[in-house]
């Protein structure tokens, strides 16, 4: 008789089905903290990682991240304890970790954060400045970048000209760039004059360089971006290039509003 697998996240307990931690191995080693998910899946394709004392190689292999007894290069994994933070981001970086052409990474702002398995949340261009966020607590990452989630991001954008408010409203409404629709879900005028203008946009949608795409197609350079808020997260008066943890009040306002 074929035997049926309970669902990840699930295992059978006296008939009933009930929550729990049977997740596969690269995924454990993920939401231990040990590194990322492509990370793990390396380190299991070279035969460095066991599950109870045996080597496990198999990439769809299934452990229980509480009972089972992980090793990493004969090193038990431990879960670690869950960092947030944020930073400034400086123009002129990369959002990721190992950049193949050389170029320098939000990393660099961070070599004195002792959190090895820190990751970003989502990304900013590498014209773009402001509030980015890091953790190591996977959960809470994958609900911030669900686009269910409609989170809002804040962004002050300096433009090039006099961006009145007909502009602002046909961002609202929509401007269709490369086969898109991308809408901002508020747009306003901070600041403006004959030679340049500061508004600020809010977007729930996560398209790739959507601000910049939408300002192209409306005929508006964008001289700056800078994200100021995610939610009511906000970037206050951080250095350019400094980061701080969240505070407990922030973390539980993103895991809240993610339903955590």
């Amino acid at each position: 008789m074929k035997q049926h697998r309970p669902a990840a996240g699930k295992r059978v307990d006296g008939g009933r089905e009930r929550a729990g931690k049977r997740v596969t191995l690269a995924r454990a080693l993920s939401k231990l903290g040990y590194c990322t998910r492509t990370q793990a899946e390396k380190l299991i394709a070279e035969g460095r990682v066991s599950v109870g004392g045996r080597r496990v190689t198999d990439l769809a292999h299934w452990v229980d991240i509480e009972a089972d007894r992980i090793a990493v290069d004969g090193t038990v994994i431990a879960a670690q304890p869950k960092v947030y933070l944020m930073l400034n981001k400086p123009r002129g970086l990369v959002t990721t970790r190992d950049d193949p052409e050389g170029r320098p990474t939000v990393f660099t702002c961070l070599e004195t954060v002792d959190a090895p398995s820190l990751s970003p949340v989502g990304r900013l261009d590498k014209a773009s400045e402001g509030l980015l966020l890091f953790t190591n607590d996977t959960v809470l990452a994958q609900r911030l970048l669900d686009p269910q989630t409609h989170l809002g991001k804040r962004y002050h954008v300096q433009v090039r000209g006099f961006l009145g408010e007909a502009m602002a409203a046909r961002m609202v409404e929509g401007v269709t760039e490369g086969g898109e629709l991308l809408r901002a879900a508020r747009v306003a005028l901070l600041r403006g004059g004959d030679r340049n203008s500061w508004i600020e946009v809010e977007l729930t949608e996560g398209r790739n360089r959507q601000i910049r795409r939408m300002l192209d197609a409306l005929g508006f350079e964008c001289l700056r971006l800078l994200r100021v808020a995610i939610g009511e997260v906000r970037l206050g008066d951080l250095p350019k290039g400094a980061s701080r943890p969240l505070a407990e009040a922030e973390i539980r306002y993103l895991r809240r509003r993610t339903g955590l």
